[in-house]
Formats: C-alpha cells, sequence, structure tokens
C-alpha cells in the first residue's frame, strides 16, 4: 500500500493519544519534579498559613540543609495530622547531623553550634522554644521546628521518644520553593 493511501488515524484517536501523553507528562512531573502539598495548621505562619498550597522539590529529596523548609514523612516521628490524617509534615530546618543545638543562649535565642541562631522568619517578640533543651543532632538526622513556635509540634515535643525527636534525613520528600495557592500569598520561599 501506498503511503498516498494510507489511512489517518481517526481524530478522536489523535486527541486521545494527546490526552493519555500529557497526563503522563503531568505524572512523571509531579513524581520525579514538583509536588503540591497543602499546609493543614498554622504551625508555620506566617511563613506558611493554614490552607496554603505549596510546591515541594523532589529533586532535594532526601537532603536537608540548615534553614529549609522541608515537607518530610512523620510516620513514626509524628501523629497523623488531625485534619488530613496523612504522612506528610511541614516544618523549618533548624540543625543537621553533627550540629549541637540548645535552648536558649543568654539573650533568649537557639544556640546553633555554641553561637545564637538568628531567626528572622520569626514573628516579633515570639521566644524561640519554652522548652530547654541541649543536645547533639546524630549523622543522617534533622531537628525541626515550626515557624509559629507556640502552635507547632514539633522536634522538641518528642525529644523523649524514639528518635529524640530528630527526623531521618531521608525522611525528606522535598524542599518547599513556593507557595502557588492563594495567589495573593503565591511566590517563592
Amino acid at each position: 500500500m501506498s503511503a498516498a493511501r494510507r489511512r489517518r488515524p481517526h481524530p478522536a484517536v489523535a486527541v486521545a493519544v494527546c490526552v493519555v501523553l500529557a497526563l503522563l507528562a503531568v505524572l512523571a512531573v509531579r513524581h520525579f519534579v514538583v509536588q503540591p502539598f497543602r499546609v493543614p495548621s498554622a504551625s508555620m505562619a506566617p511563613t506558611l498559613e493554614a490552607g496554603d498550597v505549596l510546591l515541594a522539590d523532589r529533586t532535594s529529596a532526601g537532603e536537608a540543609e540548615r534553614g529549609d523548609v522541608v515537607v518530610f514523612d512523620g510516620r513514626g516521628y509524628f501523629a497523623p495530622s488531625a485534619e488530613d490524617g496523612d504522612r506528610y509534615w511541614v516544618k523549618r530546618v533548624i540543625a543537621v547531623g553533627g550540629d549541637s543545638i540548645a535552648c536558649c543562649g543568654d539573650e533568649g535565642a537557639l544556640l546553633l553550634n555554641g553561637e545564637e541562631l538568628e531567626e528572622p522568619y520569626l514573628p516579633g517578640g515570639m521566644a524561640p522554644s519554652t522548652t530547654e533543651f541541649d543536645l547533639v543532632v546524630p549523622e543522617g538526622r534533622m531537628f525541626v521546628l515550626g515557624d509559629n513556635r507556640p502552635d507547632s509540634t514539633d522536634s522538641r515535643h518528642l525529644l523523649g521518644a524514639p528518635g529524640g525527636g530528630m527526623i531521618p534525613v531521608d525522611r525528606v520528600v522535598g524542599r518547599v520553593e513556593r507557595i502557588v495557592w492563594p495567589p495573593p500569598r503565591g511566590g517563592s520561599l
């Protein structure tokens, strides 16, 4: 049969193939590049508000640096959130493996490796912690806190639990890159 006599696929088949390819592309991006998450509580306010939808960079999964806001799998470390009942938590990484972290110094600040930690993201007048602690973060783990310290369940509350409140870095799903909803709050962190 000559090329001129070959039948073209029906337009509906072409549209269906395009839709399937587009869905596969979206799933691949979501699984390997970025993933949306909804903030379930005010524990990260004012940086992130309850109801914000954010994008986590999945290419940074299993990594954490001081100051990063990360989404992590809290199963076995944090109880499921009441609203979502799922396993994902959003917190700020305060210390990583090998760091010493203590509360609090003479000026009331957290001490990271013996130096006062500047935390410009905390609302004015908010104490960095009302719980005293002095510990060294084991390699491969991270110490996380919410920016809204009085309304955050975080590493401070799990100091006596298995793992001592420190989350394995391999539980990081991704680093929060931007808020995508609601539009007035949208933008990079």
